[in-house]
């Protein structure tokens, strides 16, 4: 899928979006000056061209029993493509892991995990870790606060 070229127009279309997904176009429309249909027209070509991948409710882990956040650093065991994807298909399946990001450097992957509690978190790393013969170690940081979490980009400098 190819990105299309973007305008001021749908950066502040993305900006809008960005802070509140369910803003109506009608809405969006007001604030940057173009028609409801417009507006309707360039949210259409925005998710159809990958640019807006999904729309989510974003959700407080606390209140949901979900008080703890780690992160790991995993090194594999090996260096083959198989056994990278086989760990990757594994950690998008597995509800507990937020993030995982393929990395350079000492390890191969860093996960944002988060967990009811530490008991929680010991069977995560057992049926993760512990029961894969192809992940040589990782290494744990407990969040003691966070201070900054979010998924928006910084826009404000794009057009």
């Amino acid at each position: 899928m190819r990105t299309p070229s973007l305008d001021q127009l749908d950066y502040s279309i993305l900006r809008r979006l960005q802070r509140d997904a369910r803003t109506i176009a009608e809405s969006i429309a007001a604030e940057v000056g173009m028609s409801t249909a417009a507006v309707q027209r360039r949210i259409k070509r925005l998710r159809e061209t990958g640019v807006i991948r999904r729309e989510v409710a974003v959700l407080n882990p606390k209140a949901l029993g979900l008080a703890m956040t780690f992160i790991v650093e995993v090194e594999m065991e090996r260096e083959r493509s198989d056994v990278h994807d086989a760990f990757r298909y594994q950690m998008d399946a597995d509800e507990n892991v937020q993030q995982c990001y393929y990395v350079t450097g000492a390890y191969d992957f860093i996960l944002i995990v988060t967990a009811r509690d530490m008991e929680d978190f010991e069977e995560f790393t057992q049926r993760t870790f512990f029961d894969n013969p192809n992940v040589r170690r990782f290494s744990t940081s407990i969040v003691m606060r966070p201070i900054k979490v979010g998924l928006t980009l910084p826009l404000s400098a794009q057009a």
